[in-house]
């Protein structure tokens, strides 16, 4: 139950987000947080990460509706049992949640954080975004540690 709470949270916190930068900014905006590193850039993307397969909506349902049934699956088969595994899947259901709800809700994903690492601009992006990332990164540390104690 706690790993649902936890994708609660995620998901509670990115609408959140989303809805002070859509209430505050104008699209193409951007507040300079720290110059230089990092700005709030309020960007809409109808696409997937970095705006490709832009406008295919019912792909996108298609593919979160499954993708959405496994990661529940495996939650209750086995992430309930192992706090990583099952925090890594909760940061998957919250974050792919969050994305969706943009789709439904808006016909876009609202995107908002950006960085600039040296002179690159890293694509703009936003909390479901990062706890989707996160939650895969710690699913590869918890394949690698599994296969290390299975051998």
């Amino acid at each position: 139950m706690i790993f649902y709470i936890l994708a609660g949270i995620i998901l509670a916190l990115d609408q959140l987000s989303k809805w002070m930068v859509v209430h505050n900014m104008i699209v193409g905006e951007d507040l300079p947080i720290i110059p230089h590193v990092f700005y709030l850039t309020s960007l809409r993307n109808t696409g997937a990460a970095w705006n490709i397969l832009e406008g295919q909506f019912v792909f996108f349902f298609i593919i979160t509706a499954i993708v959405l049934g496994i990661v529940i699956y495996y939650m209750q088969k086995v992430g309930r049992k192992q706090p990583l595994l099952g925090t890594a899947l909760a940061l998957i259901i919250g974050g792919t949640l969050g994305n969706f709800s943009d789709r439904l809700f808006r016909g876009e994903v609202v995107d908002f954080i950006h960085f600039y690492i040296i002179h690159y601009s890293y694509p703009v992006f936003n909390i479901a975004d990062s706890s989707l990332f996160i939650g895969v990164v710690l699913i590869v540390i918890y394949l690698f540690v599994d296969g290390r104690k299975k051998n």
